[in-house]
């Protein structure tokens, strides 16, 4: 079972994940899953009635404006990070919360790396799935390590040249 982290009120902590990620090919286990978009399209209206949260696994090919719909219905949107330097995910987070107004877990799975942390905050992410091995105190010093940025984001943070103007 990977590592989950989230980010909780400004602090990074390690979390217990109630999901069970389930491929394709595999049946589905009682209570809270993670299924593929596709799959979701199939069965996300059945398992939803049964009471079930569902979340969402988002491959980079997806468009994230095809959950729209459903959206307030689920509970955890895992976007895919296949390869480290595909950097896709990152937009489909930004839709999420800036186009979409999700407000419910939005979690970095795959190929996700300290080093992409401080860009996954900001894009929107709260939850990881680090494939690294690192802790949560790994992860809230890699995003903290830059004091300054550039441009609004989801993360709200005062870009450098408000900070300048006193704004």
């Amino acid at each position: 079972m990977p590592t989950l982290i989230k980010l909780d009120a400004g602090r990074f902590v390690l979390a217990n994940d109630p999901f069970t990620a389930v491929a394709d090919d595999e049946g589905l286990p009682l209570g809270d899953v993670i299924i593929s978009f596709t799959r979701f399209q199939a069965e996300g209206e059945r398992l939803l009635a049964e009471g079930r949260a569902v979340g969402v696994r988002l491959e980079p090919d997806e468009e994230v404006e095809a959950l729209a719909y459903d959206l307030p219905r689920i509970a955890v949107v895992a976007v895919a990070f296949p390869k480290f330097r595909d950097g896709r995910g990152f937009t489909s987070a930004r839709l999420l919360r800036e186009r979409l107004d999700y407000a419910g877990e939005v979690r970095a799975v795959g190929d996700v790396f300290r080093e992409q942390a401080g860009f996954m905050v900001r894009c929107g992410f709260n939850a990881f799935e680090p494939s690294d091995g690192s802790t949560p105190d790994i992860w809230a010093h890699a995003v903290s390590r830059h004091r300054h940025v550039y441009q609004r984001a989801a993360d709200a943070r005062t870009p450098a040249f408000l900070e300048r103007e006193g704004g």
